[in-house]
């Protein structure tokens, strides 16, 4: 009888609880810094933490012998490339989050910034990758669950709600972006890169729209040591390690609860109720990740 392999789920669980919770601390950092100012030092020091586990990694390598093929030891243009691409859609998917977080609530944002769970596939048909009806399906029970958590009376479609879609497209991007690197690459290296890459155009940005000091940045410092240590570096490489050698919709399935772990946190720590019609519509939402996850039976060329 084969053993149940309980160490990558619990990955991808711990995973998806970290990413969760982080939508509390990026909220109540904006109580004393820019949304700018915020993911410079995030990102900085996500991309610091990396640095050890880089290390760390390729000591385990040598002791495992562990050999990497010609190819990856001599494309360095291509990691690079890969981390500044990485970065750039990573620092405007995330300002664009940050900036619409500022205005909800981080169980609203959380089930919104989800949307990309079902964008990604959409987005595949420009790849030349057919969407089956499932898909389809997903993104009309996925439209109707955000215009019940967003759209109010008159149609009319909150700030914070356009962008946070537009963060989520843009996570969409980031994500393809990866899909296309990461198997050309080391993960983590890339991800290392693409968070100094991040830090220092957010850090741009910061410098031309912001007033940022030293003390509010002392002052939001256990909200960004979380954002910057367990949601960069530690759930990114949990996120690597977790997906190893794992059923990747299986693996999607499982982070997707980031969405439901936001709400939560968001009424545990910072007391954000939803309204009725807010619950239905993160219901309907969370439905459609779901169906958008259930392994049908393949076609050629087909994103599911």
């Amino acid at each position: 009888m084969s053993k149940i392999n309980w160490k990558n789920p619990l990955m991808l669980l711990t995973t998806a609880i970290i990413w969760g919770v982080a939508f509390v601390a990026q909220s109540v950092g904006m109580e004393y810094i820019g949304p700018f100012t915020f993911n410079f030092v995030r990102n900085m020091i996500g991309g610091f933490v990396l640095i050890p586990c880089i290390w760390f990694l390729n000591k385990w390598k040598a002791k495992e012998g562990v050999v990497e093929n010609v190819e990856q030891k001599q494309d360095k243009k291509t990691l690079l490339l890969g981390g500044i691409c990485c970065g750039i859609a990573l620092c405007l998917a995330s300002n664009m989050q940050q900036i619409g977080i500022q205005y909800t609530t981080v169980g609203k944002a959380g089930f919104i910034t989800a949307l990309y769970i079902i964008i990604v596939p959409i987005m595949g048909i420009f790849l030349k990758k057919k969407c089956g009806i499932q898909i389809w399906i997903s993104v009309v029970i996925a439209l109707a669950g955000f215009y019940l958590l967003s759209v109010k009376e008159g149609f009319k479609l909150e700030a914070a709600d356009t962008y946070l879609l537009c963060s989520a497209v843009l996570f969409s991007i980031h994500i393809l972006v990866i899909d296309y690197f990461s198997p050309k690459v080391d993960g983590v290296k890339m991800s290392c890169i693409q968070f100094f890459v991040c830090s220092i155009l957010s850090g741009i940005m910061m410098l031309f729209t912001e007033t940022p000091t030293i003390h509010d940045i002392f002052a939001a410092w256990m909200p960004i040591l979380y954002a910057g240590v367990l949601s960069c570096g530690v759930a990114y490489t949990l996120q690597i390690v977790g997906q190893k050698d794992f059923n990747p919709t299986i693996a999607s399935l499982i982070l997707s609860l980031e969405s439901v772990f936001s709400a939560l946190a968001g009424w545990l720590i910072l007391h954000q109720a939803l309204s009725k019609r807010e619950v239905v519509g993160c219901v309907l939402i969370f439905c459609a990740i779901l169906l958008a996850q259930i392994p049908w039976k393949k076609k050629k060329d087909s994103c599911l």
